[in-house]
């Protein structure tokens, strides 16, 4: 049977009495973490964009609403170098002095055309180069994560040699520290209170996305600083998933499930999954496939323990062919376990598509999402998804929304 691990004792506001999610401490850990992992692969210099990046490397926050508008220059053995956006870079250093070096980033946006686009690539490149060779580090491979080809092509033709950037952060970011456990407990908390106003509302006659939309309104007044759309699935719709936001009207004895994904706490984001049956109790056929998945998350949950491997987790879950499919390819992220925290799809990532044959050992620390599914496509379908946190004696849940049978909505 599977654990649950220990609720929170506070919650999203600041206290001098109470140990809470400590964000200094967080901050120092995670670049410590990072910088471990570029001393161990002799790599000196890490240049980041994208929130995940960049958040994690110095806890700042940007805009992005177009990619790479601001960036990180991230040492191993020296102070980060913030290249920060139009605006930002303006009202930004007073209210963070711990950065020390702050300059103004230089982007291109879509409609620019592409001389444009060309010109401003040299100089973000010439940006990237002068404080590297200020630092002594001209020569030395750089670490490149989240930028798109013209970035990198600037980079090699101003003689700067890159190495793979996102293999490093994933690395460094594959175990999580206690106030980073916290922060996604912080989140799947505020999925909690999301659940409740959609059991309130989900009945016959209303309306997929306004349930949707009351229910991400929730995780906000819980405390949620990031809210997804949030979306239901329901009836005929809800096997296999595919699209979703119809606006569907719910008719009496669906099965409808959401995906509260993506609601976020200090950038830490659940991936989060649930189930009910709308107006009545589910059919027999319907408490089969629901059986059926949480007997089979359970074992994979059972299987995560430290020193074990994915691969023991995966052989849990039913090859594709369970339902006539030809390719593992079929079922990628619907019969899956995989990594949570400020990355959505970090390590370690379970499956019969990779983890059979490639193989990740679980560690003290890791956080992950496990999701499956059942059903018939056109009828309808059934969905679980719980949270979990690697602890010295295997896997404990970190949601608490009932998850061992199909409730009934509207709540009684």
């Amino acid at each position: 049977m599977v654990r649950m691990a220990p609720e929170l004792t506070f919650g999203t506001s600041i206290a001098d009495w109470q140990e809470r999610i400590n964000v200094e401490r967080m901050r120092q850990e995670r670049a410590e973490k990072a910088r471990q992992t570029l001393r161990q692969h002799n790599v000196p210099a890490l240049l980041a964009a994208r929130p995940e990046n960049t958040r994690y490397l110095t806890g700042l926050r940007g805009p992005e609403f177009q990619p790479q508008l601001w960036y990180v220059l991230f040492f191993a053995e020296q102070d980060p170098v913030v290249f920060h956006h139009a605006g930002w870079i303006h009202m930004y250093p007073s209210q963070v002095p711990r950065i020390k070096h702050w300059r103004l980033a230089r982007a291109w946006v879509s409609g620019c055309g592409p001389e444009a686009a060309g010109e401003e690539a040299r100089l973000f490149a010439e940006g990237v180069y002068r404080e590297l060779e200020e630092r002594g580090l001209a020569g030395e491979p750089l670490g490149v994560v989240g930028f798109d080809g013209r970035a990198q092509q600037a980079l090699a033709a101003r003689g700067i040699k890159t190495v793979d950037g996102g293999s490093l952060m994933l690395e460094a970011t594959t175990t999580k520290t206690v106030d980073e456990i916290n922060c996604l407990k912080m989140a799947f908390a505020a999925g909690d209170a999301a659940w409740a106003r959609a059991w309130e509302l989900l009945k016959p006659g209303a309306i997929d996305v306004e349930v949707s939309r009351q229910a991400m309104l929730a995780a906000q007044q819980a405390g949620a600083d990031e809210i997804p759309p949030g979306h239901f699935r329901s009836g005929p719709t809800s096997f296999d998933r595919a699209f979703e936001r119809t606006g569907r009207i719910l008719e009496y004895g669906d099965l409808a499930y959401a995906a509260f994904c993506n609601i976020g706490y200090l950038g830490y984001k659940c991936c989060y999954y649930r189930t009910f049956s709308i107006g009545r109790a589910p059919d027999q056929r319907a408490k089969d496939w629901y059986k059926t998945l949480v007997e089979r998350l359970d074992r994979v949950i059972e299987a995560i323990k430290p020193g074990a491997t994915t691969a023991d987790a995966a052989q849990h879950f039913p090859p594709a062919s369970k339902w006539g499919y030809q390719d593992e390819a079929e079922v990628l992220t619907l019969e899956i376990g995989h990594g949570i925290g400020l990355y959505h799809y970090g390590y370690p990532i379970i499956n019969r598509q990779w983890s059979l044959d490639h193989p990740q050992v679980f560690e003290v620390g890791m956080t992950l999402a496990v999701e499956a599914r059942e059903g018939e496509p056109g009828v309808g379908g059934v969905r679980l998804e719980d949270g979990v946190v690697v602890t010295e004696h295997g896997a404990e849940l970190i949601d608490h929304w009932p998850r061992e049978e199909i409730l009934v909505a509207p709540r009684a």
